[in-house]
């Protein structure tokens, strides 16, 4: 990080009601690249997330420390006329907000979105809801559910009739990066016309996006796609294998990396067999193909077939656990673990990394991720003048 050098979005103030994952996560990204996020939170017990635990580190939630660092924490009472005041003061001059509250909780305070344009008409309002501010208004936002009713766990899972959620709230991850997308070409029509506008994004307009293939699949040839366990509906061979001590992934993307596959494997013989001589093919006999690697990968740990096949142009890698992906990203220069300016040297905060990579304005971390209410004082005052 070199400090001399500005953020991209330096000036840029963001009044942040986000609580939990997906607002504060699409804030942190912004808040990285150096726009000054205020977070709003409740005076006592601030953002859910404080409260979700184990684990905890630093005297807080693991979970809340993912997702708010380069903030600055403002708790204020909305319910109070002096809590609305400084809401109201701080909506004026931020350049943008954020809010994920169900549809109508913001007007309650005064904050709506038409209470804020008249207060500010270049602010950039954005709201996350999970089910949009119609018909699913009075739904409950959770990403679990979401998951469930917007059909990804219709797909993944270890066989038919055995659905999964995803091993993270992937959806509320989804929809905060769009919702950061969606802020950043609002502020770009904002600073060209100066009319501010109200930023929209679902969990479930998002999550039916990010389905991309199999929701083509359905909406262009009325597919209904089913669960298929580690496989893949269009490309084989492409899943998980058992080598002799782990799981290894083979993610085989085309004829020339099948080809060699099966070199690397010492079974060419499978690369001219007519059940396999396409990827069409080997997708209309998986089972066959999937008995024909595994018995092979299985005289082998994961590790060499990995040595042996990577050289071959054969995309493989063994199954890593959080601890080995994290060694995989140093061993291979990436850095994946930052720490903020101000943490205390001697107990300091390993954060993920921010992974968008800028030349020239990369991002900075310079705050560890706030106590609650750390900064009331000074916002206040700065509020006040």
């Amino acid at each position: 990080m070199n400090a001399a050098v500005p953020g991209p979005l330096s000036g840029v103030v963001i009044a942040d009601f986000g609580r939990v994952l997906a607002a504060p996560y699409a804030t942190m990204l912004l808040a990285d690249l150096g726009a000054d996020v205020i977070k709003v939170e409740r005076p006592g017990s601030g953002d859910d997330t404080r409260a979700w635990g184990p684990p905890r580190a630093h005297g807080e939630s693991t979970y809340f420390l993912s997702v708010n660092r380069n903030k600055r924490s403002l708790a204020i009472d909305l319910g109070t006329e002096t809590g609305r005041r400084d809401a109201r003061e701080l909506v004026r001059r931020a350049d943008a907000l954020f809010e994920n509250f169900r549809p109508g909780t913001m007007g309650k305070y005064g904050l709506s979105y038409e209470e804020a344009n008249a207060l500010n008409p270049g602010i950039v309002y954005c709201s996350v809801t999970g089910f949009g501010a119609g018909g699913g208004a009075a739904l409950p936002g959770y990403d679990l559910l979401v998951q469930a009713v917007g059909g990804l766990m219709s797909v993944t899972g270890p066989a038919p009739g055995q659905p999964v959620k995803t091993g993270v709230a992937l959806v509320d991850v989804l929809t905060g990066l769009h919702a950061a997308v969606g802020v950043l070409a609002a502020l770009r029509h904002r600073d060209a016309t100066g009319e501010g506008q109200h930023v929209e994004v679902s969990l479930l307009s998002t999550l039916l996006s990010s389905m991309v293939n199999q929701a083509g699949g359905y909406t262009l040839a009325g597919q209904v796609p089913g669960i298929l366990g580690n496989r893949h509906p269009s490309i084989a061979p492409y899943e998980v294998y058992q080598a002799a001590d782990r799981p290894l992934v083979v993610a085989v993307g085309n004829d020339r990396q099948f080809l060699a596959l099966c070199r690397g494997l010492g079974a060419e013989e499978l690369a001219t067999d007519a059940r396999f001589a396409s990827n069409q093919d080997r997708v209309a006999h998986v089972d066959a193909l999937a008995g024909e690697i595994s018995a092979r990968l299985v005289l082998r740990t994961a590790a060499e077939w990995f040595d042996l096949l990577t050289p071959l142009g054969v995309p493989c890698g063994p199954v890593n656990d959080l601890a080995g992906a994290f060694d995989l990203a140093e061993r291979l220069g990436l850095s994946p673990c930052v720490t903020p300016a101000d943490s205390d040297p001697d107990d300091p905060l390993c954060l993920v990394a921010n992974p968008i990579g800028l030349s020239r304005t990369p991002p900075r971390y310079e705050r560890r991720p706030p106590r609650l209410g750390e900064h009331t004082d000074d916002l206040r005052r700065w509020l006040d003048s």
